[in-house]
């Protein structure tokens, strides 16, 4: 099982880069950020990092964990521009670049920005059709593609990134569609939840991969939760009951039991966001007893 943070995109640059640093310094293998524009919240006028940028910035400035977007909405640039940011990013950190990928969900950065929002089967559509210009460009010598939504004509992409191939995450858990254009495309598959939820979403996922010919053993899965580490059951407690689903919490024996779970479900890889964590020396404190009395055995 491999263990990764993920700061807070809100969060300044420099605490954002002492966290990746200290992930790096304490052997966590991998830093994901999120790809937003503003908060998704009544008040937007919060601080929100880009986060290609910043990715960059980290593939430059910390030279062993993984990086990533987790994930970038497919809506906010074009796939041919975001295959080759992905490309130079590789480059840059000598490997280390994983390119999430969802369809986008947060409508009031697009209502803001002015891009174009669509259904949701607009943006599915549009995120299968983005898989194969970007899985195109980052392998062949030139790709043309002739789609609904992207049109390419013999489209170069050189320099050609560092990892071959470079991973493509799909990110999401809708069991239709996004699933099945997982089976289809995806080196690594991405989302949020308990144990519980990654083993039903697994299962999905396996059967859409028996649909298109896929060994399911072949995509690496990832998955995300809110973790409160804590001696209190009180504050275990509430923090269950606040969100049954999307949050991890327990002390270090429980917290072992539920990382267990996961693996026993089928995930490769806990991502551990700081959202709930408290000030960066906090953040520090938690991820260390984490990785000491949590992680340590499953390393």
């Amino acid at each position: 099982m491999q263990f990764s943070v993920w700061p807070r995109a809100s969060s300044p640059f420099d605490e954002i880069l002492e966290v990746a640093r200290h992930a790096e310094a304490t052997g966590w293998d991998g830093v994901w950020i999120a790809d937003h524009f503003m908060p998704n919240q009544a008040d937007t006028s919060g601080p929100v990092g880009e986060a290609w940028t910043t990715i960059a910035a980290l593939a430059a400035l910390v030279p062993r964990v993984r990086l990533g977007s987790l994930v970038s909405g497919n809506t906010y640039r074009h796939p041919a521009v975001l295959a080759k940011m992905a490309a130079q990013i590789d480059i840059v950190s000598g490997g280390r670049l994983t390119l999430g990928l969802g369809a986008g969900w947060q409508e009031n950065e697009h209502e803001a920005y002015g891009i174009d929002f669509h259904t949701v089967k607009g943006r599915l559509d549009r995120l299968e059709e983005a898989c194969a210009v970007i899985k195109g460009l980052l392998t062949n010598e030139v790709t043309t593609f002739e789609g609904r939504f992207y049109h390419l004509e013999n489209a170069p992409l050189a320099p050609k990134p560092v990892q071959q191939p470079l991973p493509l995450l799909i990110g999401g858990g809708g069991e239709r569609r996004t699933l099945r254009i997982a089976a289809q495309y995806a080196d690594h598959w991405n989302t949020w939840g308990t144990p519980e939820v990654l083993a039903h979403k697994i299962e999905v996922l396996r059967g859409h991969c028996e649909a298109v010919g896929r060994d399911p053993a072949s995509i690496y899965v990832s998955a995300q939760a809110t973790m409160v580490l804590s001696d209190d059951a009180s504050v275990v407690e509430r923090a269950h009951a606040a969100d049954s689903r999307r949050t991890i919490a327990g002390n270090p024996e429980q917290l072992r039991e539920i990382v267990q779970a996961y693996i026993e479900a089928g995930v490769d890889e806990l991502i551990v966001p700081d959202f709930n964590l408290g000030s960066l020396d906090e953040k520090r404190a938690t991820y260390d007893r984490f990785l000491a009395e949590v992680a340590a055995p499953f390393r």
